[in-house]
């Protein structure tokens, strides 16, 4: 069976290989808009989904992974920050606080789809304009959401999590391996 890991995300690509080394990696041009009204907590399963069945359509015999990660801070989505104003805001709003990292997975295979999500809560530290500027000049927050990467220098920033570490940095391993080992046996079925 082959495997596609609709993801353009080094990260990913690299946690992947910890579940199999047989995938294939591919970006997807899908539309990631979200849809008006939903909650912020289903936005990464919505995204992962939309990735998938994009995926799919290009590879229709094979099983197609599609994920997302969003960071939530009072029920707002931070996305990949655009520009330094914008990531200085996003440090600055997560600076001494806490907030929710989830990762939506879609599973798909010839008509059968399975989607879930992992979440993990992260505690920053209270940062100083010094801390937030010195993050910034290392260039690391920019393709990431909510602007910091924990498995980076954005680790100096962080307090504490709760949950799974893999889930922030952008695949949620032990959920997914386990998922993806149920629905292969339920489509074989």
């Amino acid at each position: 069976m082959d495997i596609i890991l609709a993801s353009a995300s080094p990260r990913r690509r690299e946690l992947m290989k910890l579940i199999t080394e047989s995938f294939t990696a591919v970006s997807t041009d899908a539309d990631e808009t979200l849809p008006e009204g939903i909650q912020p907590d289903k936005a990464s399963e919505y995204l992962s989904c939309v990735k998938a069945e994009a995926a799919a359509a290009s590879y229709p015999d094979a099983l197609v992974i599609g994920c997302d990660t969003v960071v939530i801070v009072d029920d707002f989505i931070l996305g990949k920050p655009v520009g330094e104003v914008q990531c200085r805001e996003f440090l600055s709003l997560l600076s001494g606080r806490s907030h929710r990292v989830i990762t939506g997975c879609t599973l798909i295979y010839k008509g059968n789809k399975r989607t879930f999500s992992c979440s993990t809560d992260v505690n920053f530290l209270e940062l100083s304009d010094d801390d937030i500027e010195r993050y910034i000049a290392t260039g690391e927050p920019f393709d990431k959401a909510g602007g910091y990467g924990i498995q980076g220098k954005g680790a100096l920033l962080i307090e504490s999590i709760f949950g799974d570490y893999f889930n922030v940095v952008g695949l949620p391993v032990s959920m997914l391996n386990r998922e993806l080992n149920s629905f292969i046996n339920s489509v074989k079925e």
